[in-house]
C-alpha cells in the first residue's frame, strides 16, 4: 500500500511513518500542498492524508485540486487529518471533498480502521 501523507510538521510525518510502517505500508511525505500535488502528479498511491493547516496551499484547496483532476487520481481515498476542532469542520471537509476526517492525535486504529473502511467503499482489496 502506497500513502501519500501531506503534513508542514515533520513530528507528526514521523508518527504516521511509524504508524504504517507496522502495517507494511509505504508511505510518502510531502510538507506543502504544492508538494503533495506534484507528488501526485508524478507517483501512483492508493490513499491520501491530508492536513488542513499549512503555509501556502492549505489542505482544503490541495483536496479541490485532487477532486478536479481529470484522471483515475480523482477519485483516490482522502483522510483529513487535523488538530483544528471548529465546529462544523467536519462537514465542511466533507463537503470540499474529503472522505474522512480524523483528530490530532490520530489513534492507529482509527487510522487504519478509516483507510481499510475507504478501500472498500472504494472497490480496492489492499486492506491494512
Amino acid at each position: 500500500m502506497k500513502i501519500l501523507f501531506v503534513e508542514d510538521d515533520a513530528m507528526n510525518r514521523r508518527v504516521v511513518q511509524d504508524m504504517l510502517d507496522v502495517a507494511g505500508a509505504r508511505m510518502t511525505g510531502a510538507d506543502s500542498g504544492e508538494r503533495g500535488l506534484e507528488l501526485l502528479d508524478a507517483h501512483d498511491f492508493d490513499v491520501v492524508l491530508m492536513d488542513l493547516r499549512m503555509p501556502g496551499m492549505d489542505g482544503m484547496t490541495a483536496i479541490r485540486h485532487i477532486r478536479a483532476r481529470a484522471d483515475h487520481k480523482a477519485a483516490l481515498p482522502v483522510i483529513v487529518i487535523t488538530a483544528d476542532t471548529a465546529p462544523n469542520l467536519r462537514d465542511e471537509c466533507l463537503a470540499g471533498g474529503a472522505d474522512e476526517v480524523l483528530f490530532k492525535p490520530v489513534a492507529m486504529d482509527s487510522l487504519f480502521d478509516a483507510i481499510g473502511r475507504l478501500l472498500a467503499l472504494k472497490g480496492r482489496t489492499m486492506p491494512l
